[in-house]
């Protein structure tokens, strides 16, 4: 949170070198980072629609450590807190090896805050926290190579796939996907996009359907992309880092299969598996098909209904459903 963020800066707090740059981890669209000097950030964001919004306030970014020249290091770091254990660990780890200078961890309790100041304190010293509204802030001497063994295992597969630390379904296949994959059909047409395509299960399943010649994959997460690249090697699929909601089909597909994400942080949004809906309707040919799995309570059929000409639940038991529509109408306006 920028609050935190602000009072960790104030005087007698975090002193932050006068030179070089600064590397911001993991930051989300709309925190501001107005305490920091712009010129000399560098955002970390690995989710398409928020380094979107960071490039277009002007701020320089990448998606990964990964991109970075290999000795690039930074006068200071601020990593904001992930939910997910694994990634948190990992990004912390990153930061304080690319770091010279201080690194500020904030994060809400609800991120685990708490517990990995107290994993840290055993590893290094640390501030004293700063707390407010349902976090903390707290910062550590960087360059010492003390969390090396928070880095993940380089190669690691589940289930013979490879996965990431903060990916959906980092550890193990999603129930829903394996559920929909069991369902498409034999032919799925010429032309395919994966929606949300992630570490690239679906698409590996998509790709033995007879007649597939080209096979999109859209994600938003970086990181998960560069795991489907490495588990879906095939001259036929093409990789798409973008937001699935905005991103523009090179032609009309044959057939859309997805299945799309619905949380944004903790709170669960329908509206985002509505754009979903909503994006494959406008890709698709007039002849064209939408094989999708939802969990059981979201609200998708009315919007099916109006943007397409038949819908179908196809399978499903007390927590998933897997729709089949067909024939998209075109939005009005």
């Amino acid at each position: 949170m920028s609050l935190r963020l602000s009072l960790a800066l104030e005087p007698g707090g975090c002193v932050m070198p006068p030179e070089g740059r600064i590397a911001v981890f993991a930051p989300r669209a709309g925190v501001d980072l107005s305490a920091l000097p712009k010129e000399r950030l560098l955002i970390l964001q690995r989710v398409r629609p928020d380094f979107e919004a960071f490039e277009a306030a002007g701020f320089a970014c990448l998606p990964e450590v990964a991109d970075l020249p290999a000795q690039e290091r930074f006068a200071a770091a601020v990593v904001f807190l992930p939910r997910a254990k694994a990634e948190a660990r990992q990004l912390l780890a990153q930061a304080e090896a690319v770091t010279t200078g201080p690194v500020l961890v904030d994060g809400a309790k609800t991120d685990g805050i708490d517990s990995v100041l107290k994993a840290l304190r055993k590893l290094t010293e640390t501030s004293a926290p700063v707390s407010k509204a349902h976090g903390k802030i707290f910062w550590f001497q960087g360059g010492n190579n003390v969390l090396n063994d928070w880095l993940p295992a380089e190669g690691s597969k589940v289930e013979g796939f490879v996965t990431a630390p903060g990916v959906f379904s980092a550890d193990g296949i999603d129930p829903a996907s394996r559920l929909l994959a069991e369902c498409l059909p034999e032919k799925l047409g010429r032309r395919v996009a994966d929606l949300g395509a992630g570490w690239g299960y679906l698409a590996a399943q998509i790709l033995t359907r007879a007649g597939v010649e080209h096979l999109h994959l859209v994600e938003a997460d970086h990181v998960a992309l560069g795991c489907a690249r490495q588990n879906v090697v095939d001259a036929r699929a093409q990789f798409h880092w973008a937001d699935a909601r905005k991103w523009q089909a090179p032609e009309q597909v044959n057939t859309v299969v997805m299945n799309p994400p619905f949380h944004a942080g903790r709170s669960a949004e329908p509206e985002l598996g509505q754009a979903f809906i909503s994006a494959a309707a406008s890709m698709l040919v007039a002849s064209g098909h939408l094989w999708m799995v939802a969990n059981r309570h979201l609200p998708y059929e009315t919007l099916l209904g109006e943007r397409f000409a038949a819908v179908n639940e196809v399978a499903g038991d007390n927590r998933f459903k897997v729709l089949h529509a067909q024939r998209p109408r075109r939005a009005k306006g």
